[in-house]
């Protein structure tokens, strides 16, 4: 279960450790407490806290080969912070809730613009070979992937209950395009770790997925 207060104080250190230990700027309670609103909207059944949670844990394993790791946990907090599962311009909406809140808060102008670029790359999860803060984001918002089979079923059951609307039938067609098309990449995980613990699972959940689809 996801802990709001401690979630208020990941926010509290990502922001202060974006600003730079001689910045100041507002409170950031305010601003956490607006994007712990947003991820606990009623519309959300995977995109939710706990989702946000898991992000963050991850990047903390990450952390290591991230440029700028607060700033990549910044990106984890906007990344869905605007989320409705029948609009497709979420990655870029919740990129420009950034762009305005950040340098309200303190955010330089140069990591604001950061952290927009990697919530915008959500989209695609395809960094660059050289893109250290993007292969960081990238593989913690993949790693739910890799969790055990249970732990898997429960996730992909959040994700139909987000496309309620969306016939059985479509939605089979198009989370079978999906894995299909993750199953080609020749890498899941772009991270020396995310490749070495995470792929091999997350591979073998995937197929596992497309086989009851598609029976």
């Amino acid at each position: 279960m996801a802990d709001p207060d401690a979630l208020r104080s990941r926010f509290t250190r990502a922001l202060e450790g974006a600003r730079g230990p001689e910045a100041t700027g507002p409170d950031p309670a305010p601003y956490a407490d607006s994007l712990l609103a947003r991820w606990q909207e009623p519309q959300r059944r995977y995109h939710t806290l706990t989702h946000l949670t898991a992000v963050l844990d991850h990047i903390d394993v990450l952390e290591q080969h991230a440029t700028d790791p607060d700033v990549v946990r910044l990106a984890a907090w906007f990344h869905d912070a605007v989320y409705l599962p029948d609009r497709s311009e979420n990655e870029d909406r919740s990129a420009r809730l950034a762009e305005r809140a950040l340098p309200e808060a303190g955010v330089s102008a140069e990591k604001t613009a950061e952290v927009a670029r990697l919530v915008r790359l959500t989209e695609t999860h395809a960094p660059s070979p050289d893109d250290r803060n993007g292969q960081v984001l990238c593989d913690a918002d993949l790693a739910i992937l890799a969790v055990p089979p249970s732990a898997y079923a429960a996730y992909t059951a959040a994700v139909r209950e987000e496309y309620h609307f969306i016939p059985n039938d479509a939605f089979r067609e198009g989370r079978s395009a999906i894995l299909r098309r993750l199953l080609a990449l020749p890498r899941l995980f772009r991270t020396p770790y995310g490749e070495s613990e995470w792929e091999a699972t997350a591979r073998y959940n995937l197929r596992s997925e497309l086989e009851l689809l598609t029976s």
